[in-house]
């Protein structure tokens, strides 16, 4: 059965949440028995090949979102707004969310940062029936506005802006917030000011529950081992493998065998001389 949010808030163990970009990665995290899934806008980077999640449009996250839909319909489900869907007003991103929400079944949607644009965006959201999950630490999306992909929250001013953003998220209305590429002593604290959960990834253990980026975990890109992740497979290793061996017995004419292919009678062959 998937989980309310009332259920994910109350829960006393933490959170698990994988991404998904298709139907079979729905159906792999549904099967495991995740709590969360989100189509998360790295499918720019691990599918798509963009080298940020910038590219990203709404119809990529709503063509991948309605698969993933299709392999875990009994899973809670986020799907992130990408960029410049919730940058330009409330009614932008009132319009965008919703056509998330009708067109994929999305549970909830998220989106990045807790300016005052943001926040006011989250209130309008959820006032209207829209779960939103919240995101603070570092965020790709405007990664280079941040000084690119690094630890944020490492001074006196930069914490006390996750802090704060995070506090803002939760008044506005956010039942969850993820916290990424943080010190774990900061997401600690985080997580101890807020009623509602935290997510980490590369946030340390204290978190309200943790996320990965399934690429990652099942060490689908070889040789990529990231300081935030841990890889519990090398998927990636295992199907070049694969790929190398049916070439070697392609060339060799070792496949396909008698099993592989199928038969004709002798008469009907004769017919055809």
């Amino acid at each position: 059965m998937k989980r309310s949010i009332p259920e994910l808030q109350q829960a006393e163990v933490p959170l698990v949440m994988v991404t998904a970009y298709d139907y079979p990665g729905g159906r792999h995290a549904e099967a495991a028995g995740v709590d969360l899934i989100l189509v998360g806008d790295s499918l720019g980077n691990v599918v798509l090949g963009y080298d940020s999640t910038a590219p990203v449009t709404l119809s990529d996250m709503i063509h991948h979102a309605r698969a993933v839909r299709r392999g875990a319909p009994d899973t809670f489900m986020v799907v992130d707004l990408p960029f410049g869907t919730y940058h330009t007003g409330v009614q932008d991103a009132m319009r965008h969310a919703v056509r998330v929400i009708q067109e994929t079944g999305a549970d909830a949607v998220k989106m990045e940062g807790a300016t005052p644009e943001i926040l006011e965006v989250v209130q309008t959201l959820t006032r209207n029936g829209i779960p939103v999950m919240g995101h603070v630490g570092l965020l790709p999306q405007t990664a280079t506005a941040q000084g690119g992909l690094r630890v944020q929250g490492k001074d006196d001013a930069s914490a006390r802006l996750t802090l704060d953003g995070a506090a803002a998220l939760e008044a506005a209305g956010a039942f969850a917030i993820v916290l990424e590429v943080i010190p774990a002593r900061l997401a600690k604290l985080v997580s101890e000011r807020l009623r509602i959960p935290t997510i980490g990834i590369g946030a340390g253990v204290h978190c309200g529950g943790q996320v990965l980026v399934t690429h990652d975990l099942l060490g689908v890109y070889e040789g990529e081992e990231k300081k935030i992740a841990k890889r519990y497979a090398e998927l990636g290793r295992a199907a070049r493998e694969a790929i190398e061996a049916y070439a070697a017995e392609v060339r060799a004419r070792e496949f396909p065998t008698k099993d592989n292919a199928f038969v004709m009678k002798d008469d009907v062959l004769g017919k055809l001389y």
